[in-house]
């Protein structure tokens, strides 16, 4: 088993022991990423939506770093704040995936610092880059 972290390219924060991405044997794991200032941590509040487009264009920020883009992710998991946000979530979430949508799980839960979204994602790194 090959292993090897992959950091994102904006991140000079401490915000806890984990890699951004860590890749595995072809796979990469995106830990979960949320609208935080990559330079200090602190939570960039803003609509559910706001949130959801400024979290995954950081996840993507790491895709990108590991060769991949949104098309190669296979499977999220979304934690919402407030389920009932899930409509303003899922719209902005949409944006960033054409064709087949990855698998997802999304559910309610107790997000740090008033956090509204956090996603965490698994992507299969393309042939030709792993």
């Amino acid at each position: 088993m090959s292993r090897q972290a992959v950091k994102h390219p904006e991140k000079t924060a401490s915000t806890g022991t984990y890699s951004a991405g860590l890749v595995c044997d072809g796979w990469l794991y995106v830990s979960g990423h949320a609208s935080q200032d990559l330079k200090t941590g602190a939570v960039i509040s803003g609509s559910t939506g706001e949130e959801t487009s400024r979290t995954l264009s950081s996840i993507g920020a790491v895709l990108n770093e590991a060769g991949c883009s949104f098309e190669d992710v296979v499977k999220c998991t979304c934690y919402l704040a407030r389920i009932e946000d899930f409509g303003a979530f899922n719209e902005a979430y949409s944006k960033f995936f054409s064709g087949i949508p990855p698998a997802r799980t999304t559910v309610q839960a107790v997000l740090w610092g008033g956090l509204k979204v956090e996603i965490d994602a698994i992507a299969r790194i393309p042939a030709r880059k792993s």
